[in-house]
């Protein structure tokens, strides 16, 4: 029994870690914005004209 404690309280504290990992990404990490521009060659364009 005490083997099967020891485990648990192991993946209790595995769990504790990420959780607390997640948190301090969410607090102290900011997302930066920035514009995206794909561009889309005009032969695909036509061709999905076409198939229509």
């Amino acid at each position: 029994m005490p083997t099967l404690f020891r485990l648990l309280i192991l993946t209790a504290f595995i769990v504790g870690l990420a959780y607390a990992g997640m948190f301090a990404l969410m607090v102290f990490v900011e997302p930066r914005e920035k514009e995206v521009v794909v561009r889309v060659p005009t032969s695909a364009l036509l061709a999905e004209s076409n198939r229509q």
